[in-house]
């Protein structure tokens, strides 16, 4: 417990999944949370479930990709908390459809919410821990951004970027003590891979190449954001948080 106390975190997709752990577990642990999601009427009930539980909260509706919400975000956190410290990109889609039936506005979009959103985040939120003289900024990758997955399409393709953009920032902005990490969750059980899970020949093979015989569980990859949200990891930055089961050690 109080392991974020006094820290002020917006966490983007929070409405459910790896983001809506994420908030109850920040809440927990003593932060202020900024939730957002583009899904309203889900976020409410996260924030509902924090403040009954005596955590601090509030909710945000936001479409990541447009760069209005985004300032939005930001002052809406000013004006409820005065500062922010964390940003947890954690919004994302992961489509299945393979790369010759993908179309161009679905890569687009693919691209957008994945990785635009990101930097979106990222340029709105460096000048806001500027003034707080520090942060933390996680963004939510993938082993699809490490290694390749047997899917050539646009969520692997996405991953990879927002890999390397978090290194190329985690450069930028070392000296302002503004850490950024990236996370690679392997399979995890959410909504937002029961497509993955329900094709028997894909979640066959990607449990046969995992080490330890289970789906990951959201808690598993919110605990490990904790960690580099926290003042724990402040000699972290530019790394890489596998949390996949072993599925990329060989």
């Amino acid at each position: 417990m109080g392991r974020l106390n006094d820290k002020v975190a917006i966490i983007t997709g929070a409405a459910s999944g790896q983001g809506a752990v994420e908030a109850r577990l920040f809440a927990k642990e003593g932060a202020k949370v900024v939730a957002t999601d583009i899904n309203e009427e889900a976020l409410q009930t996260i924030i509902e479930e924090i403040k009954t539980a005596g955590g601090q909260a509030i909710a945000i509706k936001h479409n990541v990709v447009i760069e209005e919400e985004w300032k939005n975000v930001m002052s809406q956190a000013i004006e409820a908390f005065g500062k922010i410290d964390i940003l947890v990109n954690n919004a994302g889609v992961a489509p299945s459809t393979p790369l010759e039936h993908t179309s161009l506005d679905e890569w687009r979009k693919v691209m957008d919410i994945n990785m635009t959103s990101v930097f979106l985040g990222t340029k709105l939120v460096v000048p806001e821990m500027r003034k707080a003289g520090g942060g933390s900024i996680i963004n939510i990758s993938s082993m699809a951004g490490l290694v390749g997955t047997g899917a050539a399409n646009a969520y692997p393709a996405s991953k990879g970027a927002v890999r390397i953009f978090t290194k190329s920032s985690a450069v930028e902005f070392s000296r302002e003590n503004i850490r950024v990490n990236s996370v690679h969750p392997g399979v995890i059980e959410t909504p937002m891979t029961k497509d993955v899970l329900a094709n028997d020949e894909w979640s066959a093979g990607l449990k046969a190449a995992t080490l330890i015989p289970r789906w990951g569980k959201a808690e598993d990859v919110a605990y490990g954001v904790l960690y580099l949200a926290s003042d724990e990891s402040s000699f972290v930055t530019g790394s890489e948080l596998i949390i996949d089961g072993g599925y990329t050690a060989h």
